[in-house]
């Protein structure tokens, strides 16, 4: 157990790396930036052993007759997709007003459209996949601001600068657990929408299947939306072409069924996605520990 100051200078050596690279390439172009961050995080994940072997670990239980040579393209892919999406969360206000870069599709906007028209909420889900803020900003653009659902961060280097890009994309903002739960409910009441990313393990959670292995599952989205008859709606923002470009997709409402029913469909829908594409998920979530 580290003791304050040894907790303090932890968290400075560990924040380090990251605050370097932000440092070094804050006077060029936005674009450049991103891809600098993306190219430091993708060789991070590719060369360094730790890393590595987490990366595998997790993508071979998936994967396990892929050869190394394909894992280690789809490693340094998901290492610079999460590094590009990193810098863009912390700037932004900035990516908020990149929207020429961004093409937008799927039945699901008309029944986030019809909510607001209603004057009902919704709740968007989506996992870490692609670029999940560009489904916020979109939202916002059209006058649908999104909240998300947030835990709060260890390192309070890395807490400070996340939560004030995550404001940035859409109020409110509300932390996990018992007062951020009341806080949604009262949010979601009174008309607002929310976005959940629902691929983080949930040792509460249901086993439910998860790229076709049983994963602790949150079922509250689903049980919010039944209990207030809200849509439920899985949206994405998939980093394509250059990379900071991007096609945000809204798929059709999920049809209110049942909660473990409902859920499954949204496990269901990510899952095709990762499949298609394994670089754009972040698969160092230990989705499945102690599942």
């Amino acid at each position: 157990m580290f003791s304050r100051p040894a907790k303090s200078v932890w968290q400075h050596v560990r924040y380090l790396p990251l605050w370097s690279v932000l440092t070094f390439s804050r006077w060029r172009a936005f674009d450049m930036q991103s891809r600098a961050l993306g190219g430091v995080v993708g060789s991070v994940v590719r060369w360094f052993g730790p890393a590595r072997r987490r990366f595998d670990r997790e993508f071979r239980r998936v994967f396990p007759d892929m050869p190394r040579r394909e894992r280690m393209v789809v490693a340094r892919g998901m290492g610079r997709n999460m590094g590009q999406t990193l810098f863009e969360i912390y700037h932004n206000a900035e990516f908020q007003t990149r929207l020429d870069r961004f093409t937008v599709s799927g039945s699901g906007l008309a029944a986030l459209e019809d909510a607001r028209a209603a004057g009902k909420g919704a709740i968007i889900v989506s996992g870490h996949y692609g670029q999940w803020e560009a489904v916020r900003a979109v939202l916002k653009a059209r006058g649908m601001e999104t909240g998300a659902v947030y835990r709060p961060q260890t390192n309070r280097h890395y807490q400070r600068r996340l939560l004030a890009g995550i404001e940035a994309g859409g109020q409110p903002i509300l932390p996990t657990g018992h007062a951020g739960t009341k806080a949604l409910v009262r949010h979601l009441r009174a008309g607002g929408f929310i976005a959940i990313l629902l691929d983080e393990k949930y040792p509460e959670g249901e086993l439910l299947p998860f790229l076709g292995i049983p994963a602790r599952t949150s079922l509250a989205a689903a049980q919010l939306a039944l209990k207030y008859d809200l849509p439920m709606v899985p949206a994405y923002g998939i980093r394509a072409g250059d990379g900071c470009h991007f096609s945000v997709e809204f798929e059709p409402a999920i049809a209110h069924t049942d909660s473990l029913t409902m859920t499954q469909a949204f496990n269901d829908s990510l899952s095709a996605r990762i499949l298609g594409r394994p670089d754009q998920w972040y698969w160092m979530l230990r989705r499945w520990k102690g599942s």
